[in-house]
Formats: C-alpha cells, sequence, structure tokens
C-alpha cells in the first residue's frame, strides 16, 4: 500500500506497460507530482522486452532476463497497478471500461499498448497461426510448440510469415533452439526444416543492400528457404497458400507481419489512422483530444517511422515530462525522432549483424555488445534505486484550473472527528445508488429502509453465526482489496460450517477531493460485493467514514442448524489434515512493501486470496468433516494448536507436504517475514523436537500470518483422499493432506513437524 499525507488532486492513467511507460513509472518514481496518483493498467505483470526475445527464443536469456517486472517498478512510482485489460473508452466522460472490475477515471491519459500482427484479413490465421504480438500469448504457444515438436517423429516443417527484421530474427532463434532441444534429447535435428515467406521481392526491406545480402547469406547456409513474392494469403492446418504461388506445407506457422491496432481507441472517437494507429502531435499528444496521449507501436506521428522498440524507448523520457507538464498546467515539450538508428540483428546463436544507415558490419563481438546494451537497459527498471521517504516537487494545486477543486483541496487540512469524519450524505448516496446490494426474505430491514439499524430474522431450528474482521489496505487497488477482505470475513462462517446470510461494511477511506473519496468508496464496496453476491448473502448497511489510510471490514452474520454446526473442538485420532490453499501471503506481501517480490508471484497470491472457501466447505460437509478452522493471522500452526488444545489430541505435520504459494520459499530464504511473524514464533514452544525442526528452511511458513486463507479441517482418513480430489476438481488445486492426528500424548507439546 503506498503512503502518501498529499490527497488526491488529479489522476493519471497508464494503459500498457510497454517501453516508453517503463520509462515514464521511473521518472515519476524518481521525482513524483504531489497529489497526482498513478494508475498503471496492464495485461502483463511482466512486461517482455523485444530486443531480448530473439534471445529468449534461441535460449540466450530466461524469462526473468528479459521481463520487467511492473509490480515492483509500480510500487516504486507509487502507482496503483491493476492487472486488466481495458476494453473500451468513454472520452467524453474520462473513463475506461476495464475488463472484470468497476470504470476507471482519469484526467490525464496515457496509452503504450503496442500492437499486433494483422491476422483477420487473412482466412486461416487466427485459428492455424502463432502471432508473435502479443508476446506474453506468444510465450504460452512458443513452449507448447517446443512440447509438440519434442513428442513429434519424422520431419517437422515450420513457416514463418513476415520477411522484416522480426521475421528473420525469429526463424533463426527458433531453429537454433529447436535443435539444440532435439540434440540434448539425442534426437536428429535434420528432421526440423524452415522457411521464411515474405511478400516482397526482399527480405529486410526497410535495412541496406549490405544487410539483405548478409542475412540472405546466413539463411541460405543454414537451409532456411527464403520465398520472397509469397503474399500469404490463406492458412491451414498442414499449408501456406500464397497468390499466384505453389502450397507451402507446414506443421506450424509463426506469424510475423505488418501490425495492427486494437478497436477500441477508435471506437472512442480518437483520431486514428487506416489500420488503427493514434494520431499524435509532436508532442505525442492525440491530435484529437487533448489530455490524452500514446507511444510506440500504438501511436502515428505525422511523419511515421517503423513499428520499432527502439522509438518507444526513446519517447518515453519525453513523454514522462509532458505527462508532469500537462499535469500542472505548463508547456509541453517536442519529440523528434531519430532519423537514423543503429540495429542490432541476432542471427540465432551469440553473433549479430549491425546496420545503420547505408552501412552494416556483423561479428560475434556485435552479439556481446548488443547483450551489454541490452541488460543495461533492463537493470534500469528491475534494479531500482533507494529513494528517500518524502520527497519534494512542484505542487499540483499551482496547475489547477477548477477553482473549486481548490476551494474543497483548501478545507481537507480541517477535517473534524466523531460523526463529523463520516463520509458525505450525497458521496455515500450516490455509491449506494450504484451499487446492487441484494435482498434475502431473512433480512427484513436493509439498505432497502432507511432505519438506524438492520433487522435479521433467524428461523426455527436455525442459529445465527457471526463474526468480524476490520484491517488496513495492503495493496492500492481499493476494488480488490475489497474483494480480499470481503472473502477473508467469510471464511469465519464457512469454517463453522455456515451459510452467509448477510454483511454489515465498515470502510475507512483516506481523505480526498470528493469525487476521489467516491470512486474509493464504490470501487472498495463493488470489490466486496463481488466476494458476497455468490455466497447468497446481502449487504444490509454499515458505516463509512474518513481517515489517514484506506481501510476496510465486514461484520458477517449466518445461519446453521445446531447438529451440524463445526467447531475446532472435533478433532479425532485417525483423521487426517487437510488444508485446502497455500501458504505463504504474509511473507510475500512483506516482500512486496521492499519491492523484492515478483510480479507474478503477488498475482498468483491474490488470485488466491480472492478465492472462495465456500465450495471447499461444501466438499469437506461432503467428506464427514469432524472439525474446522480457517487460516488466518495466527498461521498455520496457531490455528492447529488451537484444534488440538480444543479437541485434546496431538498432531503430526509433514512439512514437505504443505503447499506454498510461488515465490514464499524464496523470500523466507531471503530472510523476509511478516511484522506478526514474531508474536505467532511464540507458539513454537508447541512444536517437539523444536531445535532440529526450527533448522529447516520452511519452518517459518508454519508462522506466517495469513489474509484470507484456507480452510483447515480434520477428515476421516478413509475419506481423505477423496475429499482432496474432490477439492481440486471444484478449482482448490493446491490442496493437500498435510498431516494426522494422533490421541494425546505425555509430552506438553502437541505438535510433531516431519520433514
Amino acid at each position: 500500500m503506498q503512503s502518501s499525507t498529499t490527497p488526491v488532486i488529479k489522476d493519471l492513467v497508464l494503459v500498457g506497460g510497454g517501453h516508453a511507460h517503463v520509462a515514464v513509472l521511473r521518472r515519476f518514481g524518481m521525482k513524483p507530482v504531489p497529489g497526482l496518483r498513478l494508475t498503471l493498467i496492464t495485461r502483463d505483470v511482466h512486461t517482455p522486452y523485444s530486443g531480448m526475445l530473439p534471445g529468449y527464443l534461441a535460449g540466450h536469456y530466461d524469462y526473468d532476463a528479459c521481463h520487467i517486472d511492473l509490480g515492483p517498478l509500480a510500487r516504486f512510482a507509487g502507482a496503483r497497478l491493476y492487472h486488466a485489460e481495458v476494453e473500451g473508452l468513454d472520452a467524453a466522460n474520462r473513463r475506461l471500461e476495464v475488463a472484470g472490475r468497476p470504470p476507471v477515471t482519469f484526467d490525464l491519459l496515457s496509452i503504450n499498448i503496442g500492437s499486433r500482427p494483422r491476422t483477420l484479413d487473412v482466412p486461416g490465421a487466427a485459428e492455424f497461426a502463432i502471432p508473435v504480438k502479443p508476446i506474453d500469448a506468444f510465450l504460452v504457444r512458443w513452449e507448447a510448440l517446443i512440447a509438440r515438436v519434442l513428442t513429434s517423429r519424422g520431419p517437422f516443417r515450420i513457416g514463418v510469415v513476415g520477411g522484416g527484421a522480426g521475421g528473420v530474427e525469429v526463424v533463426l532463434a527458433t531453429r537454433h533452439r529447436l535443435r539444440q532441444c532435439l540434440r540434448e534429447r539425442g534426437d536428429d535435428p535434420a528432421r526440423l526444416s524452415f522457411s521464411l515467406l515474405t511478400a516482397g521481392p526482399v527480405i529486410l526491406p526497410t535495412h541496406n543492400p549490405g544487410v539483405q545480402a548478409r542475412f540472405q547469406r546466413v539463411l541460405t547456409a543454414r537451409g532456411i528457404a527464403v520465398l520472397t513474392g509469397h503474399r500469404v494469403r490463406e492458412v491451414t492446418a498442414t499449408a501456406l497458400l500464397a497468390e499466384g504461388q505453389a502450397a507451402v506445407a507446414v506443421d506450424a506457422t509463426l506469424w510475423v507481419t505488418s501490425a495492427a491496432a486494437p478497436a477500441w481507441p477508435g471506437a472512442a472517437g480518437l483520431a486514428v489512422t487506416d489500420e488503427g494507429f493514434i494520431r499524435v502531435d509532436t508532442h505525442l499528444q492525440s491530435v484529437s483530444h487533448p489530455g490524452v496521449f500514446a507511444a510506440g507501436d500504438v501511436a502515428a506521428l505525422s511523419d511515421p517511422r517503423p513499428k520499432s522498440g527502439v522509438f518507444a524507448v526513446h519517447q518515453g523520457p519525453v513523454l514522462a515530462e509532458n505527462l508532469r507538464r500537462a499535469a500542472t498546467g505548463r508547456r509541453l515539450v517536442g519529440y523528434r525522432p531519430q532519423r537514423r538508428f543503429l540495429g542490432l540483428i541476432s542471427t540465432g546463436d551469440r553473433y549479430a549483424v549491425a546496420s545503420r544507415g547505408g552501412w552494416s558490419l556483423e561479428g560475434a563481438w556485435l552479439w556481446r555488445a548488443k547483450d551489454w546494451i541490452d541488460r543495461r537497459f533492463m537493470a534500469r527498471f528491475n534494479d531500482l534505486p533507494r529513494m528517500p521517504a518524502d520527497q519534494t516537487a512542484p505542487a499540483l494545486a499551482a496547475g489547477l484550473a477548477d477553482q473549486a477543486a481548490i476551494r474543497e483541496l483548501s478545507t481537507l487540512a480541517m477535517r473534524c472527528g466523531g460523526c463529523g469524519a463520516k463520509v458525505g450524505s450525497s458521496v455515500l448516496t450516490r455509491v449506494m445508488q450504484r451499487l446492487t446490494a441484494g435482498t434475502r426474505a431473512d433480512v427484513l430491514v436493509g439498505l432497502d429502509a432507511p432505519d438506524d439499524a438492520a433487522v435479521l430474522l433467524v428461523p426455527p431450528g436455525k442459529l445465527l453465526v457471526q463474526s468480524v474482521d476490520y484491517f488496513r489496505a495492503f495493496l492500492d487497488d481499493a476494488y480488490l482489496f475489497g474483494q480480499i477482505a470481503a472473502n477473508h470475513a467469510l471464511g469465519d462462517l464457512f469454517a463453522m460450517g455456515a451459510e452467509p446470510q448477510s454483511v454489515l461494511a465498515i470502510a475507512t477511506v483516506p481523505y480526498g477531493l470528493e469525487r476521489v473519496v467516491e470512486e474509493t468508496l464504490h470501487d472498495l464496496m463493488r470489490g466486496a460485493l463481488a466476494s458476497v453476491g455468490p455466497t447468497g448473502a446481502v449487504l444490509a448497511g454499515g458505516h463509512s467514514s474518513e481517515g489517514a489510510e484506506l481501510a476496510f471490514g465486514l461484520t458477517v452474520n449466518g445461519l446453521v442448524d445446531p447438529d451440524t454446526i463445526w467447531r475446532k473442538g472435533g478433532l479425532q485420532p485417525g483423521d487426517c489434515l487437510i488444508l485446502t490453499k497455500p501458504l505463504g501471503t504474509g511473507t510475500l506481501f512483506a516482500a512486496d512493501m521492499r519491492r523484492q517480490a515478483k510480479g507474478r508471484w503477488i498475482d498468483a497470491a491474490l488470485a488466491s486470496m480472492i478465492l472462495s472457501s465456500q465450495a471447499a466447505a461444501a466438499c469437506l460437509g461432503r467428506h464427514g468433516v469432524t472439525a474446522c478452522t480457517d487460516v488466518t493471522g495466527f498461521g498455520l500452526l496457531g490455528h492447529l494448536v488451537e484444534m488440538t488444545r480444543a479437541s485434546g489430541v496431538d498432531a503430526v505435520l509433514d512439512l514437505a507436504a504443505i503447499p506454498l504459494l510461488d515465490g514464499a520459499a524464496q523470500t523466507v530464504a531471503a530472510g523476509i517475514l511478516s511484522s506478526l511473524q514474531p508474536q505467532n514464533l511464540r507458539l513454537r514452544r508447541a512444536v517437539r523436537d523444536l531445535e532440529q525442526t526450527a533448522r529447516h528452511p520452511l519452518f517459518p511458513l508454519l508462522f506466517d500470518p495469513q489474509t484470507a486463507g484456507g480452510l483447515l479441517a480434520g477428515v476421516p482418513a478413509h475419506q481423505a483422499t477423496a475429499c482432496v480430489a474432490e477439492l481440486h476438481a471444484r478449482g482448490y488445486p493446491a490442496a493437500r493432506i498435510i498431516g494426522r492426528i494422533e490421541a494425546a500424548g505425555a509430552a506438553e507439546e502437541p505438535i510433531t513437524v516431519n520433514h
């Protein structure tokens, strides 16, 4: 969670994590603008660097070496990171439609989403070809292609469509990697064959004849058929059909042709080219919509340039400066694209050709130079400097043209306490009008009636189960935080076998301009309802206030049959212990605060945290659960101790069987632990043979506090395997049998840990 004492005055939203935007994030991290809130909406948490993609395909780089991790970079910049895809733009109301979440409003918008090969115009291309862009989707299909080649028998033919630098590098890198993979398995690499198809008369048409001749020589020497004059008009599963040419037989097709843009910028009314690229002026600002900027492949200057990452890299500093100037009402600066640039084009192996203007060179030393340049570029974004906690910059209020906003800002320093700290009635009313809280017959008085309290009906023969949870935000996405906080609170009901009936929300929203408070509260509540609604419960009321930081919680109410309520004290000797979700949220988010957690680790943790335990509870109930709890703040061991003490039994844990979130073992090994960990560690006295067990590297994870963790349950041994299989089928792939229950022994320590 980013912390700031400055209220939000303006919103700058970055769409896409392209080469220009990573420079924007770094520069705003180095020199923030107080009052300007950054939000990054990106389809990829790890953004690939196009300059290193051929090296990755060839096997010279691993995944992390050629990807910029947007998680730590966004935190460095103080930006909210939304892992989602933009589906539409309402330019008039300055609002983005985002898949799977509420709309995102902006004052300034910058778009850097790259491009993708044009496949819709060619029948069969979308179905049978593997487009190189978007790169994240390509890399998944690339791994599948490797597996397909390795399991094939006999000749395997690969066609690459596109004779530019991208197509040439891809075909050479693909050949290098696949032949190496076959050789390592003792297979014959000669059974692979490659064809490079291009519509024009020559390959590399934007480069000089010397470069073209060098690559023609390399391609010929490596047995790659170069088919010029082949404009592909149809793709099938087994052939490429070109105008006026014989069919080219293929078993797989890689598509590296001219670029296309997504449809939504043009559909929103932005001025675009015939291909859909956003028309921008020399300031990288939309020619039709001031306040909207674009860079990289998706942008089209009046003096067009090739779709190359080198231009996006050079646009980054200018874009960052102009966004800063636009936010503060200052004159923009111009971008001057270079007429000539040095291109270093790899040949698959550790060898490269240099191209600039009319001259060219080649050699292994050029690949080493390219490798040094690329690694140095990546280090700027993956090895971020430590910045002072408090930084000064020009006050954003000076650039405000809205006098009403200035007056509102002046009142923020004089906020009242007590009931004066409540969110205003008009804001609250508008938020509630935008939400669907749901109704139930047993909620007699809820949000549909302006009364002082909710009135709930407890049906005959049922018990009311009630719990409450409330905590500070640990991430900057109010929607996602609301979703996780609600899921965390509901876990107490599922752990007791109860059916959720209703919830009361308790929200603290940071001070800010009225529109910002409204947006935050709306996103928070909509996220909570995303977790509450599917359970059948309804939002019956709550309380909201303004405070120094975002915090949220719920009082949750559920109904249960007295004869089927689950308690912690029901474990029986012989039971198996089942855990439904992996551990590690505490250490991972502690690492995230230090910018030492990979974006994909946090992404996987968030996916686990929004996974409801309702279906898991139903599954446990069908398999004879004897006792249950949810694993939260006290960690696995703390909650297990509660169960063994209440049940009068001992437990044996299999440390190797405990499921962990990706990255948790690495962050614990680095000594990064939650701030609650030291208090949880006091329960280590409950472990037998503590001295030996504590030396195990994963031992600290037994005490790791969990947010929205899984259920820990005892299930009769004869039903445990079937229970885990059903949990896997119902969407809990990490569910495991992690131990067993034994009769209480003479020793005072109830927990034995096997490793």
